[in-house]
């Protein structure tokens, strides 16, 4: 290896939960910097998804909007012998969040005519339902990798960095 390990930052929690993955999800959908903005967006979709349920804990149903998101295995391209081939791979854990975190805010940007904390409540809220866009994008994807399976040999040498 030619360059030293990177140190991972550790992510304070969250000041009104005290949730690691809620703080990391506010990164996510924070733009140019304005975190106080991205935090008032998501406290207000889960207090508005609080509201939804009846009173539920809306952390738990933010959390499980994100499992119900989190892909297993992805698709990655990889040229062998003069061909891209499409080579089903398990994913990571911290990519799993980072794509479902993706796939949520992509969904909620997506929806029109409403304010972002509305947008997003619906989208989480049909996550943890198990249904929405974001868990469509899911299907997709490991619909791919298992169309993809006999690819899967190639493997072993995908992990390699080119």
């Amino acid at each position: 290896m030619r360059h030293k390990k990177i140190a991972r930052r550790v992510i304070a929690p969250d000041p009104k939960y005290g949730n690691v993955a809620l703080a990391k999800f506010i990164n996510h959908v924070m733009e140019r910097g304005k975190k106080t903005v991205a935090e008032t967006i998501v406290y207000r979709a889960l207090q508005i998804m609080r509201e939804k349920s009846g009173d539920k804990d809306p952390v738990r149903l933010f959390e499980e909007a994100i499992r119900n998101v989190q892909p297993a295995v992805e698709v990655r391209s990889r040229r062998v012998g003069g061909a891209n081939y499409q080579i089903p791979l398990p994913v990571r854990g911290e990519r799993q969040f980072a794509l479902a975190c993706r796939w949520i805010i992509g969904a909620a940007r997506g929806k029109k005519g409403q304010p972002m904390s509305q947008k997003l409540a619906a989208v989480l809220w049909d996550a943890s339902q198990g249904t929405g866009e974001a868990v469509k994008k899911r299907d997709d994807v490991h619909r791919m990798a298992e169309a993809n399976k006999a690819f899967a040999h190639f493997a072993r040498f995908a992990h390699k960095k080119k």
